[in-house]
């Protein structure tokens, strides 16, 4: 049987015309990235893409070369101040959580990360949002789990999908953002989505051993 290949870059529409609750929370931001990620599941599998993704490293990416731009990147953004910390969350600009409806607000935001520069934004059942702010873009990582009905499974599962959305800071985001655009497209992301599938594989319980 022909196995149904899903569409890694997806267009926008995959995003926007689902009913998500970061769409109320970043009407300013803009979809940069939209891709779906190669982590079939149930729909209680949720949870596990969101800790998978939380405990994420760039030096785990598969691509020495995207392993070397991220440490390039970080370099110049220490020299640069970048990062600086009064270019953070809260102080540059005010986090998303401020924006957050009450029962979003007063839910657990997610989990945090172990070594990347986001911070959970909120959390529910099929929908996770996280913020990262420095000098150059304010960005946010949307994970969202959606039945998926292309995947040549029966009967259908669910995947994950990711966003990248971003509000660019002035005319240094603006340049910043588009001299990355094909570093990101042609050697960061494909990588990447080929170790979150081999992570996600590699952390899929197996079906235990029927009873004799």
């Amino acid at each position: 049987m022909t196995k149904t290949r899903t569409k890694r870059k997806l267009p926008k529409t995959a995003h926007t015309s689902r009913p998500w609750r970061i769409h109320d929370i970043t009407p300013d931001f803009r979809i940069e990235d939209l891709w779906a990620l190669p982590t079939p599941g149930t729909a209680q599998d949720f949870p596990r893409l969101v800790r998978l993704i939380a405990e994420g490293d760039t030096g785990d990416n598969p691509s020495w070369v995207a392993r070397l731009l991220f440490r390039i990147r970080w370099r110049l953004g220490a020299w640069l101040g970048w990062d600086d910390p009064d270019s953070g969350i809260a102080i540059r600009v005010p986090t998303l959580r401020e924006r957050l409806p009450a029962d979003l607000r007063d839910a657990p935001a997610g989990p945090a990360f172990e070594t990347l520069p986001f911070r959970s934004v909120f959390l529910t059942d099929n929908e996770w949002a996280a913020e990262i702010v420095n000098r150059t873009v304010h960005g946010v990582l949307h994970v969202g789990w959606i039945p998926d009905d292309d995947a040549g499974r029966q009967p259908a599962g669910h995947r994950g999908q990711m966003t990248v959305l971003v509000k660019p800071n002035g005319l240094l985001g603006r340049v910043y953002m588009a001299a990355i655009t094909p570093f990101r497209l042609l050697i960061v992301y494909p990588p990447l989505l080929r170790g979150i599938g081999k992570d996600w594989h590699e952390s899929t319980p197996r079906n235990p051993p029927a009873d004799a």
